[in-house]
């Protein structure tokens, strides 16, 4: 009798897919899509010179991923809401794998958008935490969700840490285009490590699923009629403007300040190691706090940090303390805002409805990315984008701080945290 998809979803302890094993195999899984998708400005550099492009192409190249993860990921969240996260990761994961072993061979601008651009943007949005996050959700017990939301996104940080250094050492050794390859080698393990969550089955097996059964399109409806996850979703845009800025044009600002190429690889590494620590910790305090709060604090910090390195000279150390400061603070945000999520709907539908929000962020992201590009082939400087994302740090602090947590009027008889 097989006992591994039981009425609950969730993996019978007698079964080889333990909830302690799919966590493990989760983790995984975020570390490995999360890596390279944080590496790609390791290859801003190489790849435009290489074809005598500006930094412009393959920013908007990295914008366009940013879109299409964002626009993917409400229905890549819906599908694992209907059918589980197993199919959504693996399909995911070899979309995944194609866009960076394409990106090597794109000699044109359209090619290069669609590889780093839509395939990896699809790949993106079903095999990134977001959809290891509502697998989660179906297979831990309640009083452990937020702590699961801070492992997994904790792991995608363990991802940059890893990737950031090993894609310069690739780079250097073997030349970009061969470190692209191996990196898409690397995510045809997450196939392998999706089956692990076939027995977190989709909605109509979930028994430890919460939140009003209403259906896709009432459930959206009602989610946008509510005001505190319309300013959740809108905060989390300052999140994603800064996050791909960061990742994409911090390495070429630091090298054109004359920081050596090795340290802004570290530095890409620094955040992710100290989100290892920062993202773990957001996820145990919002288990115990208000989430509400703690991503208030987070935007106000990200302000105060990114004002004083902009302002101060750019040193190997500041770019260490920088790097270790944002990378406490850097997903941070994640483990609160699906926490929020959960509050107010409840788990039958967390991929979608996180995924609206990741949208949000992803539209940020895009604007990040594209605004950074485009205004440092025109002025020869990313200042005006740094002092922006400097602003809207602090006004995600004062959208985030009205927002109610607790269960959405509209479903309160059902939705549990």
């Amino acid at each position: 009798m097989d006992t591994s998809n039981r009425a609950g979803g969730a993996p019978s302890p007698r079964s080889w897919r333990t909830p302690g094993f799919v966590v493990a195999c989760g983790c995984l899984i975020a570390m490995l899509a999360f890596g390279p998708r944080s590496s790609m400005g390791l290859f801003t550099a190489p790849l435009s010179e290489a074809h005598g492009w500006g930094r412009d192409v393959f920013a908007l190249s990295i914008a366009i991923q940013n879109l299409v993860w964002g626009i993917g990921t409400p229905f890549a969240g819906a599908l694992c809401d209907r059918y589980g996260p197993a199919l959504v990761l693996g399909i995911s994961g070899v979309l995944y794998a194609l866009g960076l072993a394409l990106m090597p061979y794109a000699d044109t601008p359209l090619m290069l958008h669609l590889s780093s651009g839509l395939l990896i943007g699809l790949g993106l949005a079903g095999a990134s935490f977001g959809i290891v996050i509502a697998g989660f959700s179906r297979i831990v017990p309640p009083e452990k969700r937020s702590w699961s939301m801070g492992v997994a996104t904790a792991a995608g940080s363990m991802g940059q840490f890893l990737f950031a250094p090993t894609g310069q050492a690739f780079i250097a050794a073997y030349g970009w285009q061969t470190a692209l390859i191996l990196f898409g080698a690397s995510m045809l393990m997450i196939p392998v490590l999706a089956s692990s969550f076939a027995g977190a089955g989709g909605s109509k097996s979930a028994q430890a699923v919460t939140g009003a059964d209403i259906g896709f399109a009432a459930t959206i409806r009602q989610a946008f009629k509510h005001r505190s996850y319309v300013l959740l979703v809108t905060g989390f845009f300052v999140c994603g403007f800064q996050l791909a800025f960061i990742t994409t044009h911090l390495p070429p600002y630091l090298t054109a300040a004359g920081i050596s190429p090795g340290l802004a690889s570290w530095a890409m590494a620094l955040i992710g190691l100290f989100n290892v620590v920062g993202s773990y910790m957001s996820g145990v305090l919002g288990g115990k706090m208000s989430k509400r709060l703690l991503l208030c604090a987070n935007y106000t910090l990200r302000g105060l940090c990114t004002a004083l390195f902009i302002l101060l000279p750019v040193t190997p150390v500041s770019v260490i303390l920088y790097a270790a400061a944002m990378g406490l603070l850097w997903l941070s945000t994640v483990p609160p805002t699906s926490g929020l999520v959960v509050l107010m709907f409840g788990t039958r539908y967390l991929g979608m409805l996180y995924g609206f929000a990741f949208l949000s962020h992803q539209v940020g992201g895009f604007l990040g990315v594209w605004l950074g590009g485009v205004l440092y082939e025109r002025v020869g400087s990313y200042d005006v984008v740094w002092w922006a994302s400097v602003a809207l740090a602090f006004a995600a602090a004062v959208v985030n701080w009205p927002i109610a947590e607790k269960p959405a009027p509209a479903l309160a008889a059902e939705a549990k945290a």
